[in-house]
């Protein structure tokens, strides 16, 4: 009975002890939680009011965030009771592990911190990756979050798009515009010359410098093809806008001087 009475009376020492240590343990948890989101969200304003780059503001975040994370992780351990350096060595195992198991993982984390770094595109780019063209809305750690024109959402792993070709269409501030035509050979080249520069001239959207040019680019039997090759801006040129203006006045100006599209 006196041994029992012993046992109950370390147990209920103990329940107490690491009882009270739970408890406050958990409070930490949740308070610390609540605070961590309030000092992100903080920290990512900030980076907004200071116009830290829009590519940059998720990616800082995200690591601020897993930072705070562990320390809090840390602390509620310590104060449980355990030991936290073998909780470090323990992280570490498990870090080795599944680093391991997720290499493709850390493969686009790099990348992600390469991306970052280099700044081969940025958001609000418009670029053409890995055989898919869109609107760079996002970088996240692991993907690149791109919006094509028929507005569908694509995610790309940023360890391929790192290493990958990458086309980005709004480095520059202009581009150059390529079309042709195929018309009768049989047609006079500078009537032709004339009609295209006329329609050139007129579209408010072609950039006259550098000068637009103009020039027969293949003859086969009885056709000839000439191409035209326009300035215009990288919006426009993105969104095909003078492409397809001038397809049709091109159209309408060779109908009214009866000269046929082949």
């Amino acid at each position: 009975m006196f041994e029992t009475d012993r046992y109950l009376t370390r147990i209920q020492d103990f329940a107490l002890l690491y009882g009270i240590k739970i408890l406050v343990a958990i409070f930490i948890l949740f308070v610390g939680l609540w605070l961590i989101r309030r000092i992100t969200d903080f920290a990512y304003r900030l980076m907004t009011r200071e116009n830290v780059d829009p590519s940059l503001r998720p990616f800082l975040r995200n690591i601020l965030n897993i930072v705070l994370l562990v320390l809090l992780i840390m602390v509620v351990i310590d104060q449980v009771g355990l030991q936290v350096t073998s909780f470090i060595a323990l992280l570490g195992s498990a870090g080795l592990a599944v680093g391991l198991a997720l290499q493709g993982s850390l493969a686009n984390f790099a990348g992600g911190v390469l991306i970052l770094t280099i700044k081969p595109f940025r958001v609000g780019d418009f670029i053409e990756a890995q055989g898919q063209k869109g609107t760079v809305s996002l970088i996240n750690i692991f993907n690149t979050v791109i919006k094509t024109e028929d507005n569908k959402t694509i995610y790309l792993p940023n360890g391929p798009l790192a290493s990958a070709v990458v086309v980005n269409y709004d480095v520059e501030d202009r581009r150059r515009l390529d079309v042709t035509y195929t018309v009768d050979a049989a047609v006079p080249l500078t009537k032709i010359r004339e009609v295209l520069n006329r329609v050139v001239a007129s579209d408010a959207e072609i950039m006259q410098e550098p000068a637009p040019s103009i020039g027969v680019e293949k003859l086969a039997g009885q056709t000839m093809t000439l191409s035209v090759k326009v300035w215009v801006q990288r919006g426009d040129y993105r969104f095909q806008q003078v492409s397809e203006s001038l397809n049709e006045k091109v159209k309408e100006a060779f109908e009214r001087e009866g000269i046929d599209l082949k």
